[in-house]
């Protein structure tokens, strides 16, 4: 009689078995076992645990199928339990933010690709207009503003204008005003605008900063060298005889040329130890934030 060395294919310990019983074992595909216990026990397919939530301690039989398909890998003994458990591991979940569309307004995401806040906002961006309607908001921004109105100052239709008219520059034109500055070239091409004081600015939103030093009673100069080199800052402002630069970096992150020229001018603010008060587009639009957002910049340099 020869014998085989087996492995247990339930506890994994080593035995001999007859060469035909294991023969015949391999030949169907059978598992083959120590004893009669494993054997048994192998067959059981269902397991015995304690209830996952830990104020409650009944035992709970599940099948092995259903143990592995647990959301948290737990057994719960009821619906309740599982609710108590689970409810308090999502709502440990860090929560995510996201930024309306159309108003600016930051709000938390539920479930979904939401784009908007509310349904008024929803409404709002989906209204139609027809292209005479287009033009005559435009118009009438621009009258108000005394400027021409700039893409972020109009959410609510600038996707519309943009479908309609193929862009939001060619929209401008056919409202028969001369655009702010045009997207392939605007490393170079810049449309001046006259901010309330007089001074020439490089586009709508340094005039929107400019007017709001003005209007808190800042003085001011524009285009002011920094020291031992050619870059200029945007504005300066003196204050018991410290000067602090203020920039606007409207197109950071925007073009990689731009990105380095803010790099070098904080390098030349670190190494002359000068203050440098840098502005981005999310710190001037929606323009319902802009006082508050500036105030924050400039709070503890001056009086604002």
């Amino acid at each position: 009689m020869i014998l085989i060395k087996v492995k247990c294919a339930f506890c994994g310990k080593e035995f001999f078995r007859q060469k035909g019983r294991y023969n015949e074992a391999k030949k169907f595909g059978w598992n083959q076992y120590c004893s009669k216990e494993c054997q048994n026990t192998a067959k059981v397919t269902r397991v015995e645990k304690v209830c996952g939530n830990p104020n409650c301690n009944n035992e709970v039989s599940r099948e092995l199928g259903q143990f592995r398909r647990s959301k948290w890998g737990f057994i719960f003994c009821s619906h309740s339990c599982a609710a108590m458990v689970n409810n308090r591991r999502d709502s440990e979940k860090r929560p995510k933010f996201k930024t309306c569309v159309r108003c600016g307004k930051r709000f938390r995401r539920s479930k979904g690709n939401l784009k908007y806040c509310s349904m008024k906002c929803r409404r709002e961006a989906g209204r139609r207009y027809t292209p005479q309607q287009l033009i005559d908001i435009i118009e009438r921004t621009a009258r108000a503003l005394k400027r021409v109105p700039a893409k972020r100052e109009l959410k609510e239709i600038a996707d519309m204008c943009r479908k309609t008219f193929g862009s939001w520059n060619n929209a401008i034109i056919t409202a028969g005003l001369q655009p702010n500055r045009s997207h392939s070239q605007r490393m170079y091409k810049r449309t001046n605008t006259v901010a309330l004081d007089g001074h020439l600015c490089d586009s709508v939103s340094e005039a929107i900063i400019d007017n709001w030093l003005t209007k808190n009673n800042i003085f001011h100069k524009r285009e002011v060298f920094y020291p031992k080199t050619n870059y200029r800052a945007d504005w300066a402002i003196f204050i018991g005889g410290q000067k602090i630069f203020v920039e606007y970096f409207g197109l950071a992150n925007d073009s990689p040329r731009y990105d380095r020229t803010i790099m070098k001018k904080k390098k030349l603010c670190r190494r002359h130890k000068l203050t440098l008060v840098a502005i981005y587009p999310q710190d001037v639009y929606p323009k319902e934030c802009l006082d508050g957002r500036l105030r924050d910049k400039f709070r503890g340099l001056i009086d604002v």
